[in-house]
Protein backbone atom coordinates (compact mmCIF):
# COMPACT_ATOMS: atom_id res chain seq x y z
CA UNK A 1 0.00 0.00 0.00
CA UNK A 2 1.57 3.27 -1.07
CA UNK A 3 0.60 5.85 1.54
CA UNK A 4 2.53 8.61 3.20
CA UNK A 5 2.64 10.00 6.71
CA UNK A 6 4.73 12.84 8.09
CA UNK A 7 6.03 12.74 11.65
CA UNK A 8 7.73 15.53 13.59
CA UNK A 9 9.31 14.89 16.98
CA UNK A 10 10.02 17.84 19.26
CA UNK A 11 11.97 17.22 22.47
CA UNK A 12 14.50 19.15 24.53
CA UNK A 13 18.01 17.78 25.00
CA UNK A 14 17.14 14.62 23.05
CA UNK A 15 20.01 14.57 20.55
CA UNK A 16 21.49 11.40 22.05
CA UNK A 17 18.11 9.66 22.28
CA UNK A 18 17.09 10.47 18.70
CA UNK A 19 20.49 9.91 17.06
CA UNK A 20 19.96 6.14 16.51
CA UNK A 21 16.70 6.93 14.68
CA UNK A 22 18.63 9.03 12.16
CA UNK A 23 20.42 5.89 10.92
CA UNK A 24 19.05 2.73 9.28
CA UNK A 25 18.48 -0.24 11.58
CA UNK A 26 17.33 -3.79 10.94
CA UNK A 27 15.93 -3.85 14.50
CA UNK A 28 13.02 -1.55 13.56
CA UNK A 29 9.99 -2.49 11.51
CA UNK A 30 10.27 0.76 9.53
CA UNK A 31 13.26 1.64 7.38
CA UNK A 32 12.92 5.41 7.03
CA UNK A 33 15.20 7.58 9.16
CA UNK A 34 14.53 10.81 10.96
CA UNK A 35 16.31 13.94 9.78
CA UNK A 36 17.66 16.32 12.39
CA UNK A 37 16.37 19.89 12.07
CA UNK A 38 18.76 22.18 13.90
CA UNK A 39 18.72 25.90 14.55
CA UNK A 40 20.46 26.74 11.26
CA UNK A 41 17.12 26.13 9.49
CA UNK A 42 15.48 28.82 11.62
CA UNK A 43 18.42 31.23 11.70
CA UNK A 44 19.20 30.89 8.01
CA UNK A 45 22.84 30.31 8.86
CA UNK A 46 25.24 27.82 7.32
CA UNK A 47 26.50 26.62 10.68
CA UNK A 48 24.48 24.94 13.35
CA UNK A 49 24.77 24.42 17.06
CA UNK A 50 24.85 21.07 18.79
CA UNK A 51 21.40 21.67 20.18
CA UNK A 52 18.53 20.24 18.22
CA UNK A 53 14.94 19.96 19.34
CA UNK A 54 13.26 18.74 16.14
CA UNK A 55 13.42 15.68 13.91
CA UNK A 56 11.29 14.91 10.87
CA UNK A 57 10.52 11.86 8.76
CA UNK A 58 8.13 11.01 5.96
CA UNK A 59 6.93 7.43 5.74
CA UNK A 60 6.07 6.35 2.21
CA UNK A 61 4.53 3.03 3.13
CA UNK A 62 2.01 1.81 5.67
CA UNK A 63 4.84 0.26 7.72
CA UNK A 64 5.33 2.41 10.80
CA UNK A 65 2.99 0.73 13.29
CA UNK A 66 5.68 0.39 15.95
CA UNK A 67 6.84 4.00 15.84
CA UNK A 68 4.72 5.50 18.63
CA UNK A 69 5.38 2.64 21.10
CA UNK A 70 9.08 2.83 20.20
CA UNK A 71 9.17 6.58 20.85
CA UNK A 72 7.39 6.24 24.19
CA UNK A 73 9.93 3.62 25.30
CA UNK A 74 12.94 5.90 24.79
CA UNK A 75 14.80 7.34 27.81
CA UNK A 76 13.86 11.00 27.23
CA UNK A 77 15.95 13.44 29.29
CA UNK A 78 12.96 15.81 29.53
CA UNK A 79 9.81 13.72 28.93
CA UNK A 80 7.55 16.73 29.57
CA UNK A 81 8.96 18.42 26.47
CA UNK A 82 8.24 15.50 24.09
CA UNK A 83 5.67 16.28 21.42
CA UNK A 84 4.99 14.07 18.41
CA UNK A 85 3.08 15.51 15.48
CA UNK A 86 1.61 13.09 12.94
CA UNK A 87 -0.17 13.87 9.68
CA UNK A 88 -1.31 10.90 7.67
CA UNK A 89 -2.28 11.18 4.02
CA UNK A 90 -6.00 11.42 4.81
CA UNK A 91 -5.69 13.82 7.76
CA UNK A 92 -6.88 17.41 7.56
CA UNK A 93 -4.16 18.52 10.00
CA UNK A 94 -1.40 17.21 12.25
CA UNK A 95 -2.40 15.33 15.38
CA UNK A 96 -0.46 15.92 18.60
CA UNK A 97 0.78 13.23 20.99
CA UNK A 98 2.50 13.95 24.30
CA UNK A 99 3.93 11.71 27.01
CA UNK A 100 1.54 11.28 29.91
CA UNK A 101 2.33 8.69 32.61
CA UNK A 102 4.98 7.22 30.30
CA UNK A 103 2.59 6.70 27.37
CA UNK A 104 2.24 8.74 24.21
CA UNK A 105 -1.30 10.02 24.40
CA UNK A 106 -3.10 12.01 21.76
CA UNK A 107 -4.01 15.51 22.86
CA UNK A 108 -7.49 16.62 21.84
CA UNK A 109 -7.34 19.52 19.44
CA UNK A 110 -10.24 21.95 19.11
CA UNK A 111 -12.54 21.36 16.15
CA UNK A 112 -11.09 17.94 15.27
CA UNK A 113 -12.35 14.39 15.34
CA UNK A 114 -10.33 11.17 14.96
CA UNK A 115 -11.85 8.10 13.31
CA UNK A 116 -10.03 4.78 13.62
CA UNK A 117 -9.36 3.15 10.27
CA UNK A 118 -6.92 0.25 10.76
CA UNK A 119 -6.87 -0.74 7.09
CA UNK A 120 -6.21 2.81 5.95
CA UNK A 121 -4.10 4.50 8.61
CA UNK A 122 -1.85 3.68 11.55
CA UNK A 123 -3.42 6.35 13.76
CA UNK A 124 -6.82 6.72 12.06
CA UNK A 125 -7.89 9.84 10.24
CA UNK A 126 -8.07 13.26 11.83
CA UNK A 127 -10.75 15.53 10.42
CA UNK A 128 -11.57 19.16 11.04
CA UNK A 129 -15.14 19.43 12.29
CA UNK A 130 -15.44 23.13 11.49
CA UNK A 131 -14.56 22.72 7.83
CA UNK A 132 -17.05 23.89 5.21
CA UNK A 133 -17.36 20.67 3.20
CA UNK A 134 -18.89 22.55 0.25
CA UNK A 135 -15.53 24.30 -0.20
CA UNK A 136 -12.82 21.75 -1.23
CA UNK A 137 -10.00 24.12 -0.23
Amino acid sequence: MSRYAEVIVLARDAEEVMEPLTRPSADREWYQCFTRVDNSVFAGADSSSRECYAWVVQFTRHNWYGLLPHLESLPWPDPYSVQVLVRDEEDDCFGLWMLHDGKLTEVSLPHTSRHLAPGISVTGTLSRTDRDWADPD
